[in-house]
């Protein structure tokens, strides 16, 4: 078994190499040649964490195994660690003996930005020049750093329910050389991309709040529950999504469908506009919508191309097992 540990992640993984693995996926989700199993996500009762299990299967690739983790909300102020924790192990599936084991939280963050990015690249208006952020965590400056190599972006504006945060993504745009602008959420207007990532309960962008012509990628709902955006903002969109199951039980849609005002007839796959098979974007006027909830196979794409390069360097540790 070959173990590429969290520390050694970093330097072997980049933002272009997660996108280009999380859009092949994508792809291969679309085209039948990959699927995702049922997701395993539990409360259990200690230290108020969620944990769970994502796994698939991508025959064109030959990638089988899953993701085990989930996001324990105290560890930041009480042990210094971040609160998403996950690891990934991968299996051979022509034997089902253990492949690898791989640090999870880094490559969670990077694809979690890919998917977006993706999203951006072949929906967006080509010419795209505001981005907007709402939300200004942690997973928010990897968003941040993938969009803005999507379009030649001009501006940045953002949002986060505690201001005191925004300088994370500000940060991230004067790295890039783009000026930032705090607003409210009517704000938003102004903006041609947005990216949702926020943990939230309860919307936070209203369809008022988004002009016509954006392109909006919710990031941030995978749970049954959770929500960021009014579901009449899905009913002005054209949505599309990872995984349409998994959109409308536990994404952004699931509060569309209940309340009636799409169907999940309405929501396509992304990776059917990657493959052709859908226009996605027909109108300069039109908005569009990815509902991107996360799903095992980017996990497992983007941990096959870090074993990949780490065999590659030569540090992968090699363990009898």
């Amino acid at each position: 078994m070959l173990i590429v540990p969290e520390r050694d992640i970093a330097d072997l993984m980049t933002r272009e190499a997660a996108f280009d693995a999380v859009e092949q996926v994508f792809a291969a989700m679309a085209s039948g040649d990959a699927y995702n199993f049922p997701v395993v996500r539990e409360a259990i009762g200690h230290e108020d964490a969620l944990y769970g299990f994502k796994g698939g299967f991508d025959r064109a690739g030959l990638t089988l195994g899953l993701k085990a983790g989930g996001y324990w909300p105290n560890n930041l102020e009480k042990r210094g660690l971040i609160n998403h924790q996950s690891t990934v192990f991968l299996f051979d599936p022509d034997t089902g003996m253990v492949k690898a084991m791989v640090g999870g939280n880094l490559l969670t963050a990077l694809r979690t930005a890919a998917a977006s990015s993706v999203s951006i690249r072949h929906l967006a208006r080509d010419d795209a020049k505001v981005i907007g952020m709402v939300g200004a965590g942690h997973q928010a400056t990897f968003q941040l750093r993938a969009a803005l190599e999507q379009r030649k972006f001009e501006k940045v504006i953002g949002w986060n329910y505690h201001p005191e945060m925004l300088p994370n993504i500000e940060k991230v745009a004067a790295e890039a050389g783009v000026p930032f602008e705090a607003v409210d959420l009517p704000g938003m207007q102004e903006a041609d991309v947005i990216v949702s990532i926020t943990s939230a309960f309860s919307p936070s962008l209203m369809a008022d709040h988004v002009s016509p012509g954006c392109h909006v990628a919710c990031m941030g709902t995978d749970t049954k529950g959770k929500q960021e955006v009014e579901a009449a903002l899905l009913a002005r969109a054209t949505v599309f999504t990872d995984e349409v199951a998994q959109s409308v039980s536990i994404g952004e849609a699931q509060h569309a469908v209940a309340e009636g005002l799409i169907a999940q007839a309405d929501i396509a796959q992304l990776g059917a506009v990657i493959n052709g098979t859908n226009p996605g974007r027909v109108s300069a006027d039109q908005i569009t919508l990815f509902d991107g909830t996360g799903v095992g196979l980017q996990d497992l794409a983007v941990a096959a191309s870090v074993v990949d390069l780490a065999v590659e360097k030569g540090i992968a540790i090699e363990v009898d097992f």
